[in-house]
């Protein structure tokens, strides 16, 4: 049988292990959303939305999408069905062109 203390000590663990894991899922979102941004020429928020609809669109988690987006910025490539959802989200989302002077 465990003591309390035990049980106390095992649920502490089993939360810290929950919360480094978000904190690695944020980062790699956060990654991504710079991403976006510096791609796209758009605002956090805007890259935030983005990001949300090409996980919406392909139906892939937010945090797994995150990840090919980053893994896209260093290695180049980038599977066709996310990168059609990102071009899509991209120009939906552009910013509107200067006016010529």
């Amino acid at each position: 049988m465990t003591s309390h203390t035990e049980r106390h000590a095992e649920e502490l663990q089993n939360e810290n292990a929950q919360l480094e894991e978000d904190m690695r899922s944020h980062a790699v979102v956060d990654q991504a959303i710079g991403v976006i941004v510096a791609t796209g020429r758009l605002t956090p928020q805007q890259g935030r939305d983005v990001l949300h609809g090409v996980s919406t669109a392909t139906g892939i988690k937010l945090r797994h999408v995150s990840e090919l987006i980053v893994d896209w910025a260093r290695t180049g490539q980038l599977c066709s069905d996310i990168r059609t959802a990102l071009e899509n989200q991209l120009t939906q989302h552009a910013p509107p062109a200067p006016a010529d002077e």
